[in-house]
């Protein structure tokens, strides 16, 4: 329970916590996860399983696999030559792979098969003479990833604005992909500024922001309407779980995010009688449960949770840690 839990609010209310759905994990989550703890598992006797960069942006998924024995570092000059090497779900550069052949660190790929989606894209598109515009925030993970598929052809931007001031070499040979975790509506906005300025501006085959990301963000809009504060369980680094705290915000709610139960303050449930309650992709259900809990320390509580979609996909391990 939080350190400032029911003294200090004024007596107890009554509230309602509206829980969306879907929420926390997402396959490519989850698959990312196993295959660590796969590796984990398989790993002889002293021998390190070692992770570049966070498996998944969460700092509670992150301690847990520290406390199994994953090691995570930031490059892989940290990883021992020959060692094994988990590979993120937000996936690499090329540069990345020949950085660990020349190590001859053994790979596993943990990428989204959403993001090696974006990955092809990028080289088919370049591949057929396009100038590739991706959508995305600069220094994301993802980005840096899918901008190494096709460095001399790709091109970042990340507002409308940026759209449409984009200089090209052929107005004619521009196609757009876009980072998987990004907001829906303002994405709209930068394509829509994208065709206006390229009218022969090529698309994928389907949108690239993942299935996860848009489920997430239209069961919080769902709620908005009778919220008076939404929380969302999230890391600072987790760019879905940023973005539905922004999509809030945009529609007049206030929002904050939150990495566990712990950073509730008090003050946000003054006068609050119904809460939204999310999680991004990579934020776990634990944490959703504990949050309430904590919620329901500071008076009566009734949660009702709210389905806009039901998710059934599933991904297959990397064939290096599957179970025969």
């Amino acid at each position: 329970m939080p350190d400032n839990a029911p003294n200090a609010l004024r007596p107890a209310r009554a509230r309602t916590v509206l829980l969306a759905s879907p929420r926390s994990f997402c396959a490519g989550v989850e698959r990312a996860i196993e295959v660590v703890e796969a590796a984990l598992a398989a790993a002889p006797a002293g021998r390190a399983v070692y992770v570049r960069k966070q498996i998944v942006h969460n700092s509670y998924v992150v301690t847990r696999l520290q406390e199994r024995g994953a090691v995570f570092v930031d490059d892989l000059e940290e990883v021992p030559e020959g060692a094994t090497v988990v590979f993120s779900a937000h996936g690499v550069s090329p540069a990345v792979w020949d950085q660990a052949s020349a190590r001859d660190l053994d790979v596993i790929d943990a990428t989204c098969p959403l993001v090696s989606k974006v990955h092809a894209e990028a080289q088919r598109f370049a591949a057929r003479g396009d100038t590739v515009v991706l959508i995305g925030h600069a220094g994301h993970e993802e980005v840096e990833g899918t901008l190494g598929h096709a460095p001399q052809s790709t091109v970042l931007i990340q507002d409308a604005a940026e759209a449409a001031a984009l200089q090209v070499a052929d107005p004619a040979r521009v196609s757009y992909l876009t980072q998987t975790t990004l907001a829906v509506d303002e994405t709209a906005q930068v394509i829509a500024a994208l065709r206006a300025r390229f009218p022969m501006l090529r698309e994928p085959a389907s949108d690239d922001i993942c299935y996860a990301t848009t489920n997430r963000q239209r069961a919080v809009q769902a709620l908005l309407a009778e919220a008076d504060l939404l929380l969302v369980v999230g890391s600072a680094n987790s760019s879905n779980s940023v973005r539905l705290v922004e999509l809030a915000h945009r529609h007049g709610t206030p929002a904050y995010l939150v990495d566990s139960a712990r950073d509730i303050d008090a003050r946000w449930l003054e006068d609050t009688g119904t809460v939204a309650v999310t999680a991004g992709a990579s934020a776990p259900p634990v944490l959703v449960d504990q949050l309430i809990a904590a919620i329901a320390a500071y008076g009566p509580l009734n949660v009702i949770e709210r389905t806009v979609a039901t998710e059934t996909i599933q991904f297959a391990l990397p064939r290096k840690v599957r179970t025969p």
